[in-house]
């Protein structure tokens, strides 16, 4: 998959109304550079929020990414 095509599947999912995390991005799109394509996409415009949450079988926590609404 290339980048173009990555940022657009990670903006579709994130535009569904749904989150994801690096984990649940190698499962579904096998993208391993969540980072990256959320970079590229918050630099065309797109209000992505971070949310850290604690990792719920080891310590260390995990990036979920979220668009935020835009209100109408």
């Amino acid at each position: 998959m290339n980048k173009t095509t990555q940022d657009q599947t990670i903006l579709n999912h994130l535009k569904s109304g749904r989150s994801i995390t690096v984990v649940e991005a190698v499962r579904l799109y096998n993208c391993y550079r969540l980072s990256a394509n959320i970079e590229r996409l918050r630099k065309a415009g797109y209000d992505i929020v971070t949310h850290h949450e604690k990792n719920s079988r080891t310590t260390g926590s995990h990036a979920r990414y979220e668009l935020r609404e835009v209100a109408a």
